[in-house]
């Protein structure tokens, strides 16, 4: 392949836009302020194109300048992860994935989600969790193997990802036993009158639970609201109030938490999605995560 720029003047440059200035990026190079500027020079004349501009006493971007440095950042971006990839594949046979886990994701299902690549020999598995877009767009710069969301990927025609349905779980309502009577009788009337624990909008779950208090005409108290499913069952456990969650969760919240199920959220569904980069799976493990034809919806 032949290129008509060097790769290390694109490097300098892109260090010079993310320093701010030739003075900032040269020190951080280890080299003299005029190696830089013509190593920047170079490259503009081999673009033909100027991509840094006086800005006062600094510099800033021309448009051709922002068009490079957002490639640049993908490829040096890249080469950050590449030492790691090669140590990864230097001490095979391990078998390595790499999981973004979205915050609106209970965390109690992501086990479960992961368990049919639990036992493969050598597994190395990487869990990241962020927000949503972020994860999308670190699994768009292959730094992912595949995102786990409580959501399919909006359309995005700058993102080529796709979402796999990976099943559902109906809702449930969950009480310690300091709640459970009063929310287990006259359930679901009696919601209103004992106080709830909420996951945040975070969750794609969250308006259906809206939808279905107000169906019923429960205007609970609402004591608290959280990201994070995991720490909103331990509030939920410790007393705080009676708090929705999947189903397919009923037997690891009452056996290892003593919580009570005083009752179903009849209607409401919470769905779970791998996302990835094909539109045919073609990670092994990311393939066994998925239902296969035979499997029956939780």
């Amino acid at each position: 392949m032949s290129l008509s720029f060097s790769y290390r003047h694109l490097y300098y440059f892109w260090a010079v836009a993310k320093e701010g200035g030739l003075t900032r990026a040269a020190e951080r190079l280890g080299l003299s302020v005029q190696t830089v500027s013509t190593q920047v020079r170079e490259l503009e004349q081999s673009l033909g194109a100027a991509l840094l501009k006086p800005a006062g006493r600094g510099l800033t971007l021309t448009e051709a300048g922002q068009a490079a440095l957002e490639v640049a950042e993908q490829i040096f971006t890249l080469g950050e992860v590449l030492p790691e990839r090669v140590r990864d594949a230097a001490t095979a046979p391990a078998v390595r994935l790499a999981v973004g886990i979205s915050d609106g994701l209970p965390k109690l299902v992501v086990q479960r989600l992961l368990e049919p690549i639990i036992d493969t020999p050598h597994l190395r598995l990487l869990c990241h969790e962020d927000e949503f877009d972020d994860l999308l767009g670190d699994l768009a710069l292959h730094r992912l193997d595949v995102v786990l969301a409580d959501r399919p990927a909006p359309p995005n025609p700058n993102l080529r990802v796709y979402s796999h349905a990976l099943g559902s779980s109906p809702m449930a309502w969950f009480a310690a036993p300091r709640w459970a009577p009063d929310a287990a009788r006259d359930f679901p009337a009696s919601l209103a009158d004992v106080p709830l624990l909420l996951p945040t909008s975070h969750a794609a779950v969250r308006p259906r639970l809206d939808q279905w208090l107000e169906r019923h005409g429960i205007r609970g108290r609402i004591c608290g609201e959280f990201e994070d499913s995991a720490l909103l069952a331990t509030f939920g456990a410790a007393g705080m109030g009676v708090f929705p969650a999947a189903a397919l969760m009923s037997d690891k919240l009452v056996d290892r938490d003593g919580l009570v199920r005083v009752g179903d959220c009849v209607g409401v569904e919470e769905s779970f999605y791998a996302v990835g980069t094909d539109k045919k799976i073609a990670h092994p493990l990311v393939r066994r995560l998925l239902p296969q034809p035979s499997d029956a919806t939780d």
